[in-house]
C-alpha cells in the first residue's frame, strides 16, 4: 500500500485517510441514487455532495502532511456529521450506508483536529 511509504501516515492519519475515501465513495453513490429520488431529497444530495468533496480533500491534505490539515479535519467531521444525520432520516440502502461512512469518518477526523 501506498501509505506505507508516507514516514508521516502513522496508523491514526492512515485510518483517516481510508475513513474519508470511503465516505467519499458512499457520498457519490448516495447522491447519484438519491436524484432519482425526486425533490425531497435535495439536501441529502447537498450534504454528499460537499461531504464528498471536502474528504477528498482533507485526504490529500493527510497524504502531504498540510499544516492545514486539523482545520480542515474539524470542517469535515461537522459536514460528516450533518450528512449522517440526514441520511439516517431515510431508509434508502444507500442512504444508510452513507449515513454508516459518515459518522465512521466523524470520529476519525475530530480525532485528527484533537492534535
Amino acid at each position: 500500500m501506498a501509505l506505507q511509504q508516507i514516514d508521516h501516515a502513522d496508523s491514526e492519519i492512515q485510518n483517516c485517510i481510508d475513513n474519508c475515501l470511503e465516505a467519499a465513495q458512499a457520498c457519490e453513490w448516495c447522491a447519484d441514487a438519491c436524484a432519482g429520488e425526486g425533490e425531497e431529497m435535495a439536501e441529502c444530495i447537498r450534504l454528499c455532495r460537499d461531504v464528498a468533496d471536502l474528504t477528498t480533500l482533507h485526504a490529500r491534505f493527510m497524504a502531504r502532511d498540510s499544516d492545514y490539515h486539523a482545520d480542515l479535519a474539524a470542517v469535515c467531521a461537522d459536514a460528516c456529521e450533518a450528512c449522517a444525520e440526514e441520511c439516517a432520516q431515510h431508509d434508502h440502502e444507500h442512504c444508510q450506508v452513507c449515513a454508516d461512512a459518515c459518522e465512521a469518518c466523524a470520529e476519525s477526523c475530530r480525532e485528527m483536529a484533537a492534535h
